[in-house]
């Protein structure tokens, strides 16, 4: 259930309004918008007593209270109308400008590390990505360098002023990755490990869910359900590809849950093109289509030398070619309307 509180009332009406939510059965959370102050009130309304009798009780501080038939409640346009922004360290993910998250697959060492930051920064972007733990199909692979790269990605934070983004592999590790990172990372293979999606919302720190390789829209949605409901409201979704019968590429790259995410949620998109291809020379393409159908951020691996590179080499593209991006991109960005 949606309660919708009338602008301008009063501290004291607004909490006897949550006691009684909560007396009822429900769990309230609460959405400050603009002009309108919205609960979500979450619980079932099979066993639990109804809202909807809620405005004649509170008729000066309650203006509407709505159902929500969608099985995600707080993901939903429902809930929260207006779209919802991140607050990166002060770039403002989902907001009129648009930003961009680029650096290596993984943290190889701190010369690889600073001469990209410092060069994806020059460019252009406003967020350093790498990978300090690595799910990698193989056990053998490089599974990355662990504490060693966060140190490593904390030092870039410092010496560029970049946010940081790394990927959270294990709930065990939850703490220490929300020390050194700015936005907690939840790959594709865990898109669905709802007890990690827990413990990387109660960090406190945004969240960036990446669908899963076989995940209908429905379920990444509720999925991002789990960070909203554990009183995280940072949610990014990141579209990475998704795995079909084509081979030509490593992943399909969906473009079409752009328009579809921000039909359905009010929480930032994000398009990762170096998955959600698997090649670099598609990049610069998938960047520009994903610019021009009105996502958020992108997502981009960067590497000084990506022959050398320790894990997806193929699909990293380098120094120059993401000046180049950041170049071509700019009419694409001002004709979507952005910054």
């Amino acid at each position: 259930m949606i309660v919708v509180l009338k602008p301008n009332i009063s501290k004291k009406d607004e909490a006897a309004v949550l006691k009684e939510i909560k007396k009822l059965g429900y769990k309230p959370h609460i959405m400050r918008g603009v002009a309108r102050t919205v609960i979500g009130a979450i619980g079932d309304e099979l066993t639990h007593q109804s809202l909807e009798s809620l405005p004649n009780s509170f008729p000066k501080a309650i203006e509407s209270v709505t159902p929500i038939q969608k099985r995600f409640k707080l993901v939903s346009r429902e809930a929260h109308p207006a779209n919802s922004t991140v607050n990166v360290r002060g770039n403002l993910i989902g907001g009129k400008k648009f930003q961009v998250m680029a650096g290596p697959c993984s943290v190889e060492s701190e010369k690889q590390l600073m001469t990209t930051a410092h060069a994806v920064k020059k460019a252009g972007a406003t967020i350093l990505r790498g990978g300090a733990f690595k799910p990698r199909t193989s056990p053998y692979e490089f599974q990355g360098l662990g504490l060693k790269g966060l140190k490593l990605l904390d030092k870039a934070r410092r010496e560029t002023g970049l946010g940081i983004i790394t990927e959270l592999l294990s709930e065990n590790h939850a703490d220490m990755i929300a020390e050194f990172t700015d936005i907690i990372q939840i790959g594709a293979r865990n898109a669905q490990n709802f007890q990690l999606l827990i413990a990387a919302a109660k960090t406190g720190k945004p969240v960036l869910l990446k669908r899963g390789l076989s995940m209908k829209i429905e379920e990444w949605l509720l999925a991002g359900e789990y960070v909203l409901s554990n009183d995280n409201p940072n949610l990014m979704f990141c579209e990475r590809g998704i795995r079909t019968f084509e081979t030509y590429t490593r992943n399909t790259l969906d473009l079409s849950t752009i328009p579809i995410v921000k039909k359905e949620s009010h929480a930032p998109i994000v398009i990762d093109p170096s998955q959600g291809a698997g090649r670099a020379d598609l990049v610069i393409a998938m960047c520009k289509g994903a610019v021009a159908m009105g996502a958020d951020a992108l997502l981009i691996e960067v590497h000084p030398n990506p022959a050398e590179a320790w894990s997806d080499g193929v699909q990293q593209v380098s120094l120059e070619l993401f000046a180049k991006l950041m170049h071509e991109l700019k009419p694409f960005i001002a004709a979507a309307g952005r910054e």
